[in-house]
């Protein structure tokens, strides 16, 4: 049996984006692999694409699944990222409740 090549379409720093491109590829049909998403404490030690989460799916669906997040994150209806007004923290405009304190985004 011949072992599947998988190759890497997706990596950022922050974990909740990271989840978000795999269910949207898992919506889409394609299998993916979610790695190091706990190596972040790692760095310093490793490279830092290294220790960020990243998405990797089989060879053959690479196309498919870059083109399945670049729809999803580079469309025009994408949300900006914003400001949580209670404790400050940048988020992606994908979110719509901050991750470090809980506070819901205000609708400008």
């Amino acid at each position: 049996m011949t072992a599947v090549p998988w190759v890497l379409v997706f990596v950022h720093s922050n974990a909740m984006l990271v989840g978000h491109v795999n269910n949207l590829l898992d919506a889409a049909g394609i299998h993916c692999e979610v790695r190091n998403m706990t190596l972040g404490g790692g760095a310093g030690e490793l490279p830092p694409l290294e220790c960020e989460p990243q998405v990797w799916v089989a060879a053959h669906n690479q196309q498919r699944a870059e083109k399945v997040i670049r729809e999803a994150l580079d469309s025009p209806g994408r949300q900006p990222e914003w400001q949580c007004a209670d404790c400050g923290e940048r988020l992606e405009g994908a979110f719509d409740t901050c991750w470090n304190c809980g506070a819901r985004r205000e609708e400008s």
